[in-house]
């Protein structure tokens, strides 16, 4: 492993909306809040931007907001991913064109392919867009789990520099840094277990919990990155409850419930996810004042 190309905290960004449509000052907002914080990246209509809701104008006007907004102030990972090859082709077009810095491309979803059928999905995609691309295996939404043996095959692709592994799975980090010669970036996709992850080699995290508290991510991970495991460890201590709480309900519902409270958007989701459930409310407030963003 060399150097990566994508690390630390990672944004993905929730999609803010008014009246069912985006909430464009809200975003400009939100992503503000991010820069300012110091985060090292974001990422526009991922999963926590509720991209399997949006439509193909809307995704893409998520992404082309979220760029010209960054200005190259912070890196832009553009959700664009699709059950259908076609579509995720598609969408790596236009972010590479409005001038993302890479895509992140989730596993088709209910298609439930086999791996060497999303081995061809990606190297597809990969092939028909020059854009740097990282690989998004989140099997508890898209009820499939591409194998650490599919992502060694594809970490060969010039273009396909990276994965996000949302599978909480700690023996992965160590087993691809085994595994796959050559860069390529280790990126948690789960915010409770990404510091184990990081112990075990992991160059950063895409994050939930950074819409809430960035200052406390940046925080943490710059204490991982300079070696000081036992101040990450004291800030994931603090932190702990809240990564638990945003996934208490649908979401990003608790991500928006959490941000509409400090008065940054709407708590506005779109059908067929619901608002936060008032039972769950108490919990996300106190694990927000734990995490001092109350």
């Amino acid at each position: 492993m060399t150097a990566p190309l994508f690390k630390g905290v990672i944004t993905a960004l929730i999609t803010p909306l008014r009246d069912g449509n985006m909430d464009e000052e809200a975003f400009q907002r939100l992503l503000e809040r991010q820069i300012a914080a110091g985060v090292h990246g974001v990422v526009p209509v991922g999963t926590t931007g509720e991209s399997a809701t949006l439509s193909m104008d809307e995704h893409k006007r998520v992404i082309e907001q979220c760029v010209t907004i960054a200005a190259g102030r912070v890196r832009v990972i553009a959700g664009a991913g699709s059950n259908a090859t076609h579509e995720a082709i598609e969408l790596s077009a236009f972010a590479k064109q409005v001038g993302a810095d890479a895509t992140l491309v989730v596993t088709p979803y209910y298609n439930r392919p086999s791996q060497d059928g999303m081995v061809a999905h990606y190297e597809a995609v990969a092939d028909a867009v020059q854009i740097p691309m990282l690989l998004y295996n989140v099997p508890s939404r898209s009820s499939v789990d591409l194998s650490n043996e599919a992502v060694a095959r594809l970490a060969a692709h010039p273009n396909i520099v990276g994965i996000k592994d949302a599978t909480g799975d700690m023996s992965r980090v160590s087993w691809m840094r085994s595994h796959i010669d050559g860069p390529f970036d280790l990126i948690s996709g789960d915010d409770a277990s990404w510091l184990g992850y990081a112990a075990g080699g992991g160059t950063g995290v895409i994050s939930v919990t950074s819409n809430i508290a960035p200052e406390a991510m940046v925080a943490m991970y710059d204490a991982v990155a300079a070696g000081d495991f036992a101040t990450a460890r004291t800030w994931q201590d603090r932190l702990i409850d809240l990564h638990k709480a945003l996934f208490l309900d649908n979401s990003p519902s608790p991500a928006k419930y959490a941000l509409a409270k400090l008065g940054l958007c709407d708590e506005e989701v779109r059908l067929p996810l619901s608002p936060t459930r008032d039972a769950v409310k108490p919990l996300i407030d106190q694990a927000m004042a734990e995490a001092g963003v109350a």
